[in-house]
């Protein structure tokens, strides 16, 4: 198994990017490749290390996953409601990634396929956020099961690595009404059912890759994810009260090219 070193640049790319809109596959197979930490092992590793960065959106939003279970007076987005509003959101991508599932990882995950995505979703942030747009749900507790469901069939686009998950869901909602840093905070909860499906699967099928010396290499990159997913979720649901999504739209722009000229090299 690779050194420490490796698991804390990957765990720290992975926190930093999983939940922005600038596509943690992307940035996960560039510094792979980067630091040659490739093949089946460092595939699955980075499944586990996706499992760290979904428990710091678990952790900062508690309150309203503990809702769902044991619903709170005034909140629509708690109880079963909320829970069929994720499910909702969950189903589209989840029924395609199941149906694509060997397809996607044996043809789209490679940096060239990546770079086309981080342009493409750039232009699309772009003409988004160039849009003129009603916004007519400003809290989570106004959101809909049309517009969850709706956010669920932007979340298909995902599935080609480099888009990002968290593009596809935050302009999904931009498009349907919500207002933009709400469409970001459900964009975050929603990640957690989708992902925790996607990891645990995949970790069912390959972690007997792993030994038991892997353990402290795979401690490492889970609780590196951790807490750079944490600041960075903070960080950005700050931001979204000042800035619009282009800042992330011009350096997915500048990474693309970077991205061809790496894979060529």
């Amino acid at each position: 198994m690779d050194t420490w070193f490796s698991a804390v640049i990957m765990g720290i790319v992975e926190g930093l990017t999983e939940f922005l809109p600038v596509s943690s596959t992307g940035h996960l197979i560039l510094a792979g490749h980067a630091l040659g930490f490739t093949g089946e092992k460092a595939a699955t590793f980075e499944v586990v290390i996706q499992l760290g960065a979904i428990l710091a959106v678990v952790v900062l939003y508690r309150r309203r996953f503990a809702g769902l279970i044991i619903p709170e007076q005034g909140q629509k987005f708690s109880g079963l409601r909320g829970l069929y509003l994720l499910f909702l959101t969950s189903l589209p991508a989840g029924l395609l990634g199941l149906a694509t599932h060997k397809t996607i990882k044996t043809h789209l995950f490679n940096p060239m396929t990546v770079a086309w995505a981080l342009g493409v979703g750039a232009v699309a942030i772009l003409i988004v956020e160039g849009l003129r747009r009603r916004t007519r749900f400003w809290s989570l507790d106004e959101i809909t099961p049309a517009l969850a469901l709706g956010i669920g069939v932007f979340q298909c686009l995902s599935l080609w690595p480099g888009f990002s998950r968290s593009a596809a869901t935050i302009m999904g909602g931009m498009l349907l009404g919500a207002e933009r840093k709400l469409a970001a905070e459900y964009s975050f909860i929603a990640a957690v059912p989708i992902m925790f499906a996607a990891t645990g699967y995949d970790m069912y099928q390959n972690f007997g890759l792993f030994s038991a010396n892997d353990l402290p290499f795979l401690i490492i990159g889970f609780g590196v994810s951790f807490f750079s997913a944490w600041a960075a979720v903070k960080g950005f649901i700050h931001l979204l009260g000042k800035i619009t999504l282009r800042p992330f739209a011009y350096y997915r722009l500048a990474l693309a090219p970077l991205v061809l000229l790496f894979w060529s090299v």
